[in-house]
């Protein structure tokens, strides 16, 4: 299947890495690149229970006349072939309809907060509901590029982490990289969560991909945090049950962006994570 992820291009120094590790990304996994150059600092995204307007700040307008081949040049960097999208509908004259048919999506932390206001703990609000509409998953971006040579799951039981599991088994799968979980042992034991992804049939695409579950107290999150290696992408589910019930929401989310670097890849509620 020819798998593509979305980037809304930003024509400045900060923008350049966050498309440089969405086209290493999809390098990396066979997906296609597809840039979106904004003529207008708003778009629509309707997705099946929301239509989300994107606000974005002034820095993704910047320099209009040098950001198609700004971005080429990215392109042919990394030896992929330019792609671009062209917005067909307008709800409004300057409010294209930007399609939520993508397989991914690639966000910074905030899409319209400027970049020297971003710091590791915040996420932006637009982001934030991006996240809890989208039937794809998000990619939210080191502060720069940084290759990742491995897949680190967060896994906590919920039906959003089993579907994190499932998207960290198909990077795995179609990267060649190695998968390690990490859990937060709750009011369960770790017979409990073996127990769930055998239920799932995981069991043997697990064991086959990954090099450790890795299980701690609910007491060492920062030493779980911690023991993520830091050129690893560590995909996690938003707004389920569990250790990853508030990632978005409270205090955990905060705690992972003002603790680690890595790129975040995101499922959210409506994500539905097909392995083939």
């Amino acid at each position: 299947m020819n798998y593509k992820l979305l980037h809304i291009f930003r024509n400045t120094p900060f923008g350049r890495e966050t498309f440089l590790q969405s086209l290493y990304f999809c390098k990396t996994i066979n997906a296609f690149p597809v840039a979106y150059i904004p003529k207008s600092d708003k778009f629509l995204m309707y997705f099946p229970n929301d239509a989300v307007q994107v606000d974005l700040d002034h820095s993704y307008l910047k320099a209009p006349g040098t950001a198609k081949s700004h971005a080429e040049d990215l392109f042919n960097e990394m030896d992929i072939k330019p792609m671009f999208y062209e917005p067909k509908n307008f709800t409004a004259s300057s409010l294209p309809d930007i399609p939520t048919n993508f397989d991914y999506l690639c966000c910074p932390r905030s899409v319209s907060d400027l970049s020297s206001k971003i710091g590791l703990g915040h996420i932006g609000p637009k982001v934030r509901r991006i996240i809890k509409h989208a039937t794809f998953p998000i990619l939210i971006t080191s502060p720069v590029f940084k290759p990742w040579k491995s897949i680190s799951v967060f896994f906590g039981g919920s039906k959003n982490a089993l579907n994190a599991l499932k998207l960290g088994v198909k990077i795995a799968m179609s990267s060649g990289f190695s998968l390690d979980i990490y859990t937060l042992l709750e009011k369960q034991d770790e017979a409990y969560y073996r127990d769930l992804i055998k239920h799932e049939g995981l069991t043997e695409p697990v064991s086959q991909l990954s090099k450790q579950w890795h299980f701690y107290k609910q007491s060492d999150f920062d030493t779980m945090l911690y023991d993520v290696p830091h050129n690893s992408l560590i995909v996690l589910g938003a707004y389920g049950h569990g250790i990853i019930k508030d990632f978005l929401l409270g205090s955990k989310m905060e705690k992972v962006q003002s603790t680690v670097t890595n790129n975040l890849l995101i499922t959210g509620p409506y994500c539905s994570i097909p392995l083939q």
